[in-house]
């Protein structure tokens, strides 16, 4: 872990691939136990390779934000504008509009140096600045680290949605933020 400060912007294009390398070591930290590793990789060579994060950092809706420490990237983030697809998170976030913090991950060298927090005043700036009314969160149900940060930053549990990794459905709670 480096003292340098970190320096939260958005990503480019031209990030994809080094998004891709921190999105690969970072997902299998927040699976829950249960997750093999044949899903996971299925999860991270379908949904977090750096074609479809060039898919992500091309897609209007979305929001890309980097971490960087000593010019690496050491975290990133992903809003996503629009009301949620899942009639169930719908009607538990039941905010006009809003933002989903679809993804916020720090290599573990990093964590506890204040990157999350950066990450986390960025991610809620940008989305008060789009003019979102609040943000939501799926977190996994048994990753009470992640829960327990989430909820030092103003997020209240408000429902439950699954989440598939590979071909295996997980159980997240849907947490909100109201501005």
């Amino acid at each position: 872990m480096s003292n340098s400060p970190v320096i939260v912007d958005r990503a480019g294009l031209w990030d994809a691939e080094a998004l891709s390398d921190v999105a690969a070591a970072t997902f299998p930290l927040a699976c829950p136990p249960d997750a093999t590793a044949d899903d996971i990789e299925i999860f991270i060579t379908e949904v977090l390779s750096g074609e479809r994060f060039g898919e992500y950092l091309t897609d209007p809706d979305r929001t890309v934000l980097k971490a960087c420490a000593d010019g690496d990237i050491v975290g990133y983030a992903m809003l996503h504008a629009g009301e949620p697809s899942d009639p169930e998170v719908a009607a538990a976030v039941d905010l006009s509009p809003v933002v989903e913090i679809s993804k916020m991950y720090v290599l573990p060298g990093h964590h506890g140096s204040g990157i999350s927090k950066a990450l986390m005043r960025a991610a809620l700036e940008r989305a008060r600045e789009a003019g979102a009314v609040g943000v939501w969160l799926g977190v996994n149900q048994l990753n009470e680290r992640a829960q327990r940060f989430y909820t030092k930053h103003g997020f209240r549990r408000v429902g439950t949605k699954t989440f598939l990794v590979g071909k295996q459905q997980h159980h997240d709670y849907v947490m909100r933020l109201v501005f």
